[in-house]
């Protein structure tokens, strides 16, 4: 099943996704069909075992901000670039699975950068771009809608104190590929920039991946993951991804307690509680 050519229209100029499919993602029994939000992304948004608690990906807190019955399907995978999670068949993998009506949500660029491994680099005002067309076009000829995430920032600050950003060309060769191709662009890069300059270089250590015996400034713990998949959230809505039916929670605390980190082998799809 197609979108018709008015319904493509519709969800380029950025209609909700239920305006722009409507009576696409239906049932045999005739009642709408319960959306998917696929996830393609790195690290910061993969699902992670136990064994790496209490590191967490914000693709595992983004369900408990969104209504029940809007699944979220994290097929984010550790140190994949754009171009090496499509290489390897993860790209084909998630449009078999995609239905009329589903969102891809698409964001890399840690890895892209990594000059030194041909597996993975891109330039991003080239191959970077040429990839991500690749899922934009397979997500709109599987009746899908794009969504392209500038990648999320990491802890990095001047000795002024200053947040610092740490992608280089990537959100912005993103961003003029959304506009070019009428994609849904949710700014998470700036976002979470700015989110780091308000708390500061101390207490953003309280969101990131800080134990007795790791220093790591690109990884979240649960309250980062929580607060990235809140902006995430409040981007799919600004947007007009999402309907205001749609998310929940926008406002309220999100209780640690409830990411969990299943045994290694079931990362694929995350125990999430969505009550």
């Amino acid at each position: 099943m197609s979108l018709t050519r008015r319904q493509v229209s519709a969800a380029a100029l950025g209609l909700p996704l239920a305006l722009a499919v409507t009576g696409t993602a239906r049932a045999a029994t005739g009642r709408p069909r319960p959306r998917t939000l696929h996830i393609a992304g790195d690290s910061t948004a993969a699902p992670k075992d136990a064994d790496a608690a209490p590191e967490t990906g914000w693709g595992t807190a983004l369900p408990f901000l969104l209504r029940p019955g809007l699944e979220v399907a994290n097929h984010a995978v550790n140190g994949r670039s754009a171009k090496s999670f499509a290489d390897e068949g993860r790209l084909d993998a998630i449009l078999a699975a995609v239905r009329p009506g589903d969102l891809l949500l698409i964001q890399f660029a840690h890895n892209d950068q990594k000059a030194t491994d041909p597996a993975r680099y891109t330039e991003p005002w080239t191959t970077y771009r040429e990839y991500l067309r690749l899922y934009v076009d397979g997500a709109r000829a599987h009746g899908a809608r794009p969504v392209l995430a500038t990648p999320v920032e990491r802890r990095r600050f001047d000795a002024g104190g200053a947040a610092v950003p740490s992608h280089g060309d990537y959100p912005a060769a993103m961003r003029a590929l959304a506009r070019r191709e009428g994609a849904a662009l949710l700014d998470i890069q700036a976002l979470s920039l700015a989110l780091w300059q308000e708390l500061g270089a101390e207490e953003t250590k309280k969101y990131f991946n800080w134990t007795a015996t790791e220093q790591d400034n690109t990884h979240f713990n649960p309250p980062g993951a929580i607060a990235v998949a809140r902006l995430v959230a409040r981007e799919l809505l600004r947007t007009r991804v999402l309907a205001p039916r749609d998310v929940r929670r926008l406002d309220e605390v999100i209780p640690e307690s409830w990411i969990t980190w299943p045994d290694g082998g079931t990362t694929a799809r995350p125990a999430a509680r969505t009550g």
